[in-house]
């Protein structure tokens, strides 16, 4: 299945350069609402790590990089930190916020399948904003970016999606709301058969995490 860039149109991309200038390096700045609605998402992603030193590790949608400073803070010690976005802002603002460290490679791409083979691969929020694709278009491009999460994971992957379980008064027609079964199924039937559904850290999304035996 093809990595079609969807997700890279002039709404998207306005989006997060607009948070990006409005709010900086922040979680505002890409897209979060807080420090901690961030960093509840990812502590679930980090659960797919079985040891906290000698892992690589891809960061697909990086953003300003705090996941690293997240991972840091909570005692992980990576080998290699590699952290993918698709906006050259983005990078650059990484750059600005990470030390130069030769166990810390920033690069922009327009899809998934440009990263690196390592350990472990987790993307947070970037199937979140979709504005005008149709529904059926973005799940592709959900389930190409998942499948190669997969190849360029050697030890397992994780990513999170907005519920379609959101209370329906609060959803909006510019986000993507996923059906946390079905992805679930998916990855069951197509990856790993050690598959976890988080849906339980009372946020309006959920993570999966996809291991893989050695």
């Amino acid at each position: 299945m093809p990595n079609k860039p969807v997700h890279i149109s002039a709404d998207i991309s306005s989006f997060y350069t607009g948070n990006l200038q409005a709010h900086g390096d922040s979680p505002k700045g890409v897209g979060w609402k807080n420090d901690e609605a961030q960093e509840i998402r990812f502590a679930q992603l980090l659960r797919v790590i079985d040891k906290k030193s000698g892992f690589s590790i891809n960061d697909l949608g990086c953003g300003t990089g705090r996941l690293y400073t997240y991972l840091v803070s909570e005692g992980y010690t990576p080998k290699l930190y590699h952290g993918y976005d698709i906006l050259e802002e983005m990078i650059a603002a990484s750059k600005e916020r990470l030390p130069n460290d030769g166990g810390i490679q920033l690069t922009r791409v327009d899809s998934a399948k440009e990263m690196h083979i390592l350990d472990y691969s987790v993307a947070s929020g970037i199937f979140n904003v979709k504005y005008d694709a149709p529904e059926y278009e973005w799940l592709n491009y959900v389930l190409s970016t998942i499948e190669h999460m997969n190849i360029n994971s050697n030890r397992g992957f994780a990513f999170n999606l907005l519920t379609k379980y959101s209370d329906s008064e609060y959803m909006q027609s510019y986000l993507y709301y996923a059906d946390p079964l079905f992805l679930f199924d998916y990855c069951k039937r197509n990856f790993s058969r050690n598959v976890a559904l988080l849906h339980d850290y009372d946020q309006y999304d959920f993570t999966i995490i996809v291991r893989k035996k050695i």
